[in-house]
Protein backbone atom coordinates (compact mmCIF):
# COMPACT_ATOMS: atom_id res chain seq x y z
CA UNK A 1 0.00 0.00 0.00
CA UNK A 2 3.10 2.35 0.68
CA UNK A 3 4.46 1.76 -2.11
CA UNK A 4 1.38 2.38 -3.96
CA UNK A 5 0.86 5.71 -2.27
CA UNK A 6 4.23 7.04 -3.49
CA UNK A 7 3.62 5.45 -7.20
CA UNK A 8 0.93 7.50 -6.91
CA UNK A 9 2.18 10.63 -5.18
CA UNK A 10 5.12 10.53 -8.16
CA UNK A 11 2.13 10.15 -10.96
CA UNK A 12 0.63 12.97 -9.73
CA UNK A 13 3.77 15.47 -9.50
CA UNK A 14 4.16 14.83 -13.05
CA UNK A 15 1.29 15.08 -14.04
CA UNK A 16 1.11 18.64 -12.16
CA UNK A 17 4.51 19.48 -13.65
CA UNK A 18 3.07 18.91 -16.95
CA UNK A 19 0.22 20.79 -16.73
CA UNK A 20 2.54 23.60 -15.35
CA UNK A 21 5.18 23.36 -18.53
CA UNK A 22 2.06 23.64 -20.63
CA UNK A 23 0.26 26.04 -19.02
CA UNK A 24 3.55 28.15 -19.44
CA UNK A 25 4.10 27.10 -23.02
CA UNK A 26 0.75 28.44 -24.15
CA UNK A 27 1.65 31.52 -22.21
CA UNK A 28 4.57 32.11 -24.13
CA UNK A 29 3.35 31.76 -27.32
CA UNK A 30 0.37 34.28 -26.68
CA UNK A 31 3.43 36.69 -25.42
CA UNK A 32 5.24 36.13 -28.78
CA UNK A 33 2.02 37.01 -30.50
CA UNK A 34 0.92 39.80 -28.89
CA UNK A 35 4.40 41.35 -29.49
CA UNK A 36 5.42 40.24 -32.67
CA UNK A 37 2.48 40.36 -34.50
CA UNK A 38 0.33 43.97 -33.07
CA UNK A 39 2.82 45.60 -31.30
CA UNK A 40 6.08 45.39 -33.07
CA UNK A 41 4.36 46.04 -36.54
CA UNK A 42 3.89 49.61 -35.16
CA UNK A 43 7.86 50.39 -34.24
CA UNK A 44 6.50 50.33 -30.48
CA UNK A 45 8.73 48.89 -27.98
CA UNK A 46 8.18 46.56 -24.40
CA UNK A 47 9.05 47.49 -21.51
CA UNK A 48 11.59 45.82 -18.96
CA UNK A 49 13.80 43.49 -20.44
CA UNK A 50 12.12 42.44 -23.82
CA UNK A 51 12.24 46.43 -24.64
CA UNK A 52 15.89 46.38 -23.81
CA UNK A 53 16.46 42.96 -26.56
CA UNK A 54 14.62 45.32 -28.45
CA UNK A 55 16.49 48.25 -28.78
CA UNK A 56 19.69 46.52 -29.16
CA UNK A 57 17.88 44.78 -32.14
CA UNK A 58 17.31 47.88 -33.30
CA UNK A 59 21.02 49.19 -32.35
CA UNK A 60 22.43 46.05 -34.18
CA UNK A 61 19.92 45.79 -37.85
CA UNK A 62 19.17 49.95 -38.14
CA UNK A 63 22.34 51.73 -36.77
CA UNK A 64 24.85 49.14 -37.39
CA UNK A 65 23.46 47.67 -40.45
CA UNK A 66 23.76 43.83 -39.84
CA UNK A 67 22.01 42.00 -42.37
CA UNK A 68 19.00 40.13 -40.86
CA UNK A 69 15.48 38.98 -42.62
CA UNK A 70 13.07 41.09 -42.75
CA UNK A 71 10.64 38.56 -40.70
CA UNK A 72 13.30 37.38 -38.17
CA UNK A 73 13.06 39.57 -34.70
CA UNK A 74 16.96 39.53 -33.91
CA UNK A 75 15.33 40.52 -30.27
CA UNK A 76 14.50 36.63 -28.53
CA UNK A 77 17.81 35.68 -28.85
CA UNK A 78 19.21 38.73 -27.26
CA UNK A 79 16.33 38.50 -24.32
CA UNK A 80 17.29 34.64 -23.78
CA UNK A 81 20.97 36.16 -23.34
CA UNK A 82 20.10 39.13 -21.16
CA UNK A 83 18.14 36.53 -18.74
CA UNK A 84 21.48 33.97 -18.23
CA UNK A 85 22.65 36.17 -15.03
CA UNK A 86 18.82 36.54 -13.68
CA UNK A 87 18.65 32.01 -13.73
CA UNK A 88 21.08 32.67 -11.10
CA UNK A 89 18.78 35.39 -8.95
CA UNK A 90 15.96 32.97 -9.20
CA UNK A 91 18.11 29.91 -8.26
CA UNK A 92 18.69 31.59 -4.67
CA UNK A 93 15.75 32.87 -4.12
CA UNK A 94 13.30 31.12 -5.21
CA UNK A 95 14.72 27.71 -5.51
CA UNK A 96 15.90 24.71 -8.34
CA UNK A 97 12.47 24.04 -9.63
CA UNK A 98 11.81 27.48 -10.37
CA UNK A 99 15.17 28.46 -12.03
CA UNK A 100 14.84 25.02 -14.17
CA UNK A 101 11.60 25.61 -15.02
CA UNK A 102 12.27 29.02 -15.91
CA UNK A 103 15.42 28.54 -18.10
CA UNK A 104 12.87 25.88 -20.01
CA UNK A 105 10.29 29.16 -20.41
CA UNK A 106 12.69 31.67 -21.46
CA UNK A 107 13.84 29.29 -23.80
CA UNK A 108 10.68 28.13 -25.32
CA UNK A 109 9.61 31.90 -25.60
CA UNK A 110 12.47 32.89 -27.17
CA UNK A 111 11.87 30.57 -29.95
CA UNK A 112 8.29 31.79 -29.84
CA UNK A 113 9.99 35.13 -30.48
CA UNK A 114 12.33 34.26 -33.20
CA UNK A 115 9.64 32.02 -35.22
CA UNK A 116 6.08 34.01 -34.92
CA UNK A 117 6.48 35.94 -38.41
CA UNK A 118 6.34 39.82 -38.21
CA UNK A 119 3.87 41.23 -40.50
CA UNK A 120 5.28 43.97 -43.01
CA UNK A 121 1.51 46.04 -42.06
CA UNK A 122 0.27 46.37 -39.22
CA UNK A 123 -3.08 44.05 -39.07
CA UNK A 124 -4.65 46.56 -36.60
CA UNK A 125 -4.39 49.66 -38.03
CA UNK A 126 -5.50 52.06 -35.04
CA UNK A 127 -2.34 52.22 -32.86
CA UNK A 128 -4.95 52.58 -29.62
CA UNK A 129 -6.57 50.00 -29.99
CA UNK A 130 -3.63 47.63 -31.22
CA UNK A 131 -1.71 48.83 -28.08
CA UNK A 132 -4.77 47.44 -25.61
CA UNK A 133 -5.22 44.06 -27.65
CA UNK A 134 -1.64 43.27 -27.74
CA UNK A 135 -1.52 44.07 -24.33
CA UNK A 136 -4.58 41.74 -23.09
CA UNK A 137 -2.81 38.99 -25.47
CA UNK A 138 0.69 39.54 -24.19
CA UNK A 139 -0.11 40.14 -20.42
CA UNK A 140 -2.27 37.21 -20.37
CA UNK A 141 0.24 34.87 -21.85
CA UNK A 142 2.98 36.54 -19.22
CA UNK A 143 0.32 35.90 -16.30
CA UNK A 144 -0.14 32.05 -17.78
CA UNK A 145 3.45 31.18 -17.32
CA UNK A 146 3.75 32.93 -13.83
CA UNK A 147 0.53 30.61 -13.03
CA UNK A 148 2.54 27.57 -14.39
CA UNK A 149 5.00 28.45 -11.90
CA UNK A 150 7.18 29.76 -14.01
CA UNK A 151 8.65 33.03 -15.05
CA UNK A 152 9.23 34.38 -18.46
CA UNK A 153 12.17 35.85 -17.44
CA UNK A 154 13.76 39.27 -17.12
CA UNK A 155 11.52 41.39 -14.77
CA UNK A 156 9.33 38.68 -14.40
CA UNK A 157 12.07 36.82 -12.41
CA UNK A 158 12.55 40.31 -10.60
CA UNK A 159 8.68 40.74 -9.98
CA UNK A 160 8.56 37.40 -8.47
CA UNK A 161 11.52 37.33 -6.25
CA UNK A 162 10.43 40.69 -5.01
CA UNK A 163 7.17 39.54 -3.88
CA UNK A 164 8.09 36.62 -2.17
CA UNK A 165 10.49 38.89 -0.04
CA UNK A 166 7.99 41.96 0.08
CA UNK A 167 4.77 41.44 0.99
CA UNK A 168 2.95 44.91 -1.03
CA UNK A 169 5.18 43.75 -4.09
CA UNK A 170 3.34 42.08 -7.33
CA UNK A 171 4.66 41.09 -10.39
CA UNK A 172 3.02 44.07 -12.58
CA UNK A 173 4.10 46.62 -10.06
CA UNK A 174 7.86 45.57 -10.85
CA UNK A 175 6.54 45.62 -14.31
CA UNK A 176 5.99 48.89 -14.41
CA UNK A 177 9.09 50.35 -12.89
CA UNK A 178 11.00 48.37 -15.08
CA UNK A 179 9.53 49.54 -18.11
CA UNK A 180 9.73 53.90 -16.68
CA UNK A 181 13.57 52.73 -17.13
CA UNK A 182 13.06 51.82 -20.80
CA UNK A 183 10.87 54.14 -21.97
CA UNK A 184 12.68 57.05 -20.60
CA UNK A 185 15.64 55.50 -22.64
CA UNK A 186 13.12 55.75 -25.85
CA UNK A 187 12.37 58.97 -25.02
CA UNK A 188 15.90 60.52 -26.03
CA UNK A 189 16.24 57.89 -29.26
CA UNK A 190 12.57 58.34 -30.53
CA UNK A 191 9.29 60.67 -30.24
CA UNK A 192 6.84 61.05 -28.12
CA UNK A 193 3.88 59.54 -29.70
CA UNK A 194 5.83 56.01 -29.65
CA UNK A 195 6.87 56.20 -26.27
CA UNK A 196 3.38 57.29 -25.70
CA UNK A 197 1.60 54.24 -26.77
CA UNK A 198 4.47 51.91 -25.87
CA UNK A 199 3.77 53.20 -22.28
CA UNK A 200 -0.07 52.22 -22.85
CA UNK A 201 0.37 49.23 -24.24
CA UNK A 202 2.67 47.92 -20.99
CA UNK A 203 0.13 49.20 -18.97
CA UNK A 204 -2.61 47.27 -19.56
CA UNK A 205 0.16 44.24 -20.34
CA UNK A 206 1.06 45.03 -16.54
CA UNK A 207 -3.07 44.88 -15.50
CA UNK A 208 -3.23 41.69 -17.57
CA UNK A 209 -0.55 39.91 -15.44
CA UNK A 210 -1.88 40.68 -12.35
CA UNK A 211 -5.07 39.88 -13.18
CA UNK A 212 -4.55 36.29 -14.62
CA UNK A 213 -1.46 35.85 -11.87
CA UNK A 214 -4.11 34.64 -9.17
CA UNK A 215 -1.32 33.90 -6.44
CA UNK A 216 -0.70 37.38 -6.37
CA UNK A 217 -3.90 37.81 -5.06
CA UNK A 218 -4.98 37.79 -1.52
CA UNK A 219 -8.05 36.20 -0.48
CA UNK A 220 -9.88 35.94 3.11
CA UNK A 221 -12.53 32.99 3.74
CA UNK A 222 -15.08 32.58 6.32
CA UNK A 223 -16.32 29.33 6.53
CA UNK A 224 -19.21 28.31 8.48
CA UNK A 225 -20.21 25.08 9.24
CA UNK A 226 -21.57 22.54 12.02
CA UNK A 227 -18.65 19.86 12.06
CA UNK A 228 -15.38 19.57 13.86
CA UNK A 229 -12.12 18.81 11.86
CA UNK A 230 -11.90 21.80 9.18
CA UNK A 231 -9.14 23.56 10.65
CA UNK A 232 -7.07 20.82 11.72
CA UNK A 233 -7.77 19.54 7.92
CA UNK A 234 -6.24 23.27 6.59
CA UNK A 235 -3.76 23.39 9.44
CA UNK A 236 -2.68 20.36 8.31
CA UNK A 237 -2.55 20.35 4.32
CA UNK A 238 -2.06 23.64 3.51
CA UNK A 239 -0.32 25.10 6.56
CA UNK A 240 -2.82 28.08 7.06
CA UNK A 241 -3.37 29.62 10.22
CA UNK A 242 -7.24 29.05 10.90
CA UNK A 243 -8.52 31.30 13.36
CA UNK A 244 -12.24 29.89 15.25
CA UNK A 245 -15.00 31.33 16.55
CA UNK A 246 -18.57 30.05 18.37
CA UNK A 247 -21.48 30.47 16.85
CA UNK A 248 -25.16 30.07 16.29
CA UNK A 249 -28.04 29.95 13.65
CA UNK A 250 -30.32 32.65 14.08
CA UNK A 251 -33.13 30.43 12.79
CA UNK A 252 -32.22 26.98 14.10
CA UNK A 253 -30.05 28.67 17.40
CA UNK A 254 -27.83 25.19 17.12
CA UNK A 255 -24.00 25.46 17.45
CA UNK A 256 -21.82 26.80 14.38
CA UNK A 257 -18.37 26.78 14.24
CA UNK A 258 -16.95 30.49 12.13
CA UNK A 259 -13.66 29.71 10.53
CA UNK A 260 -11.23 32.81 9.11
CA UNK A 261 -8.51 32.06 6.99
CA UNK A 262 -6.41 34.25 4.77
CA UNK A 263 -5.19 32.40 1.55
CA UNK A 264 -3.89 33.22 -2.00
CA UNK A 265 -6.61 33.23 -5.02
CA UNK A 266 -4.24 30.28 -6.34
CA UNK A 267 -5.57 28.04 -3.13
CA UNK A 268 -9.30 28.63 -3.49
CA UNK A 269 -9.64 25.39 -4.79
CA UNK A 270 -7.74 22.85 -2.59
CA UNK A 271 -9.59 24.87 0.11
CA UNK A 272 -12.98 23.70 -1.30
CA UNK A 273 -11.81 20.34 -1.55
CA UNK A 274 -10.84 20.23 1.84
CA UNK A 275 -13.56 21.68 3.27
CA UNK A 276 -16.61 20.08 1.27
CA UNK A 277 -14.75 16.21 2.05
CA UNK A 278 -15.57 16.91 5.90
CA UNK A 279 -18.65 19.02 5.13
CA UNK A 280 -20.24 19.10 2.08
CA UNK A 281 -22.87 21.42 3.24
CA UNK A 282 -20.83 24.14 5.18
CA UNK A 283 -21.18 27.87 3.62
CA UNK A 284 -18.32 30.01 2.43
CA UNK A 285 -17.67 33.55 1.81
CA UNK A 286 -14.72 34.44 -0.02
CA UNK A 287 -13.26 38.29 -0.78
CA UNK A 288 -10.70 38.72 -3.40
CA UNK A 289 -7.90 41.83 -3.34
CA UNK A 290 -7.60 42.14 0.48
CA UNK A 291 -4.47 43.91 2.48
CA UNK A 292 -2.31 41.68 4.40
CA UNK A 293 -0.39 43.45 7.01
CA UNK A 294 1.49 41.17 9.35
CA UNK A 295 2.73 36.96 9.41
CA UNK A 296 1.53 35.83 5.75
CA UNK A 297 3.15 33.58 3.51
CA UNK A 298 3.03 34.54 -0.26
CA UNK A 299 3.53 31.31 -2.57
CA UNK A 300 4.61 32.01 -5.52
Amino acid sequence: KEEGCRMSGSMGKKKELMVQMLTATVGSLMFAIGVNLIIVPLGLYNGGFMGIAQLMRTGIVDFMHVPVPGNFDLAGIIYWVLNIPLFYMGLRIMGKDFAVKTLLTVTIQSVFLVLVPIPETPIIGDTLTACIIGGLIAGTGVGLVLRGRSSGGGQDIIGVCCSKKYPNVSVGKINILMNIFVYLICLFLFNIEIVAYSFIYTTVLSMAIDRVHIQNINTSVMIFTKKLGISQAIMDQMGRGVTNWDGAGAYTNKTAYILLVMISKYEVTQIKQIVHSIDPNAFMIFTEGCSVDGNFEKRL
